[in-house]
């Protein structure tokens, strides 16, 4: 379902081009001497480099040095550190977070690289299907059950744990509130399309289709209520849509570890491919052809598809769907948010294929 405006995104946030405003044509003289006088810069404002050592530098032999205090290290010694990095100084504060409403580059694949929040840390380290190369964590954190378990699992995975400041750690986050904990991990790995249409403990496949989302919040709430309803499989586009960012590993909360997800070049192809492999497709907008509540969704798989925040299903997502379905409202706005309305749709036809 359509929702009426983005749910978290921030329209501009990311500076355009990065250009000082009097380069180029703008840096012509205007007559006699120069207004500013001697440069106001002197030296480069960072100083010199904190630490010394390089971002990318390893973790074997002598201990990277780290901003702030001695870091203290569980388990063995791998690959780059997150605590090594150069806090550097951040400028506009952090509103909203780096990655919000960021779309995914052309050639990069899922992401997830960078996992924030306690509970998506705690079941990056339960699931174990991809490698977890670091943890770093506040030294300030609050020492709850939870985090007593994180640093458990760490320990028996070997995976190293570094202790930083709150404000070191909030220098490489990339979330408002990381909850004292991140973690870096591999990338998620991409699923082919036709695996989605297996089986799974013997049901037909229920997937999800999203048709370019680029808030991280709502993806993230996504992911985590299809698989706590039970959907086997996500579809993404590969274009003008975000991907697995630290906002979305946090707001799904863990649920990214356990929904395999494939990246397609065009959702209404998939559509295509999907129903000739014998996948129903729904689409959900507010002009469907009928109410959710009433839908007849027989055992065979079903896809249900989800539009962007705004704009809705785009026109060819639309026409290539089997059926439309629309959520009621009784109230006096005009539509829910994509998450909101992705909750209600995704259990509806879990509620019907169970029966």
């Amino acid at each position: 379902m359509s929702p009426g405006r983005p749910s978290g995104a921030k329209s501009g946030g990311a500076k355009s081009g990065g250009a000082k405003s009097g380069a180029g044509r703008g840096s012509a003289k205007s007559g006699g001497p120069k207004s500013g006088g001697p440069k106001s810069g002197g030296p480069k404002s960072g100083g010199p480099k904190s630490g010394g050592t390089k971002a990318g530098a390893k973790r074997r032999g002598a201990a990277v040095p780290v901003v702030a205090k001695p870091t203290s290290t569980r388990g063995a010694a791998g690959a780059r550190s997150i605590g090594a990095r150069s806090s550097g100084t951040r400028t506009g504060g952090r509103t909203g977070g780096r990655d919000a409403a960021r779309p995914a580059n052309k050639d990069r694949g899922l992401g997830g690289t960078q996992v924030e929040g306690r509970q998506a840390v705690r079941e990056l380290l339960l699931a174990g299907e991809r490698r977890t190369y670091e943890i770093v964590i506040s030294n300030e954190i609050e020492r709850v059950d939870i985090i007593a378990d994180i640093l458990d699992l760490a320990d028996e995975l070997r995976v190293p744990v570094t202790h930083v400041s709150r404000t070191k750690l909030d220098s490489v986050s990339h979330t408002d509130a990381p909850q004292g904990i991140v973690a870096r991990a591999g990338e998620i790995s991409e699923t082919p399309l036709e695996n989605l249409f297996e089986t799974v403990d013997g049901q037909a496949p229920f997937l999800l289709a999203v048709d370019g989302v680029t808030d991280p919040g709502n993806l993230g709430a996504l992911l985590r209520i299809a698989e706590c309803a039970g959907v086997t499989g996500v579809i993404l586009p590969k274009h003008r849509a975000v991907h697995v960012t630290p906002t979305v590993t946090k707001t799904a909360a863990g649920a990214i570890e356990y929904l395999p997800m494939a990246l397609v070049g065009g959702l209404p192809t998939a559509i295509e491919t999907m129903k000739a492999a014998g996948i129903w497709t729904v689409g959900l907008d507010m002009a469907g052809d009928t109410a959710i509540h009433n839908l007849e969704v027989a055992q065979s798989g079903v896809c249900l598809v989800l539009g962007a925040e705004g704009k809705g299903l785009s026109r060819l997502v639309r026409q290539r769907c089997d059926l439309t379905a629309s959520i009621p409202l009784h109230g006096r706005l005009a539509s829910l948010n994509v998450a909101s309305a992705g909750a209600v749709a995704c259990y509806e036809i879990a509620r019907l294929r169970d029966n």
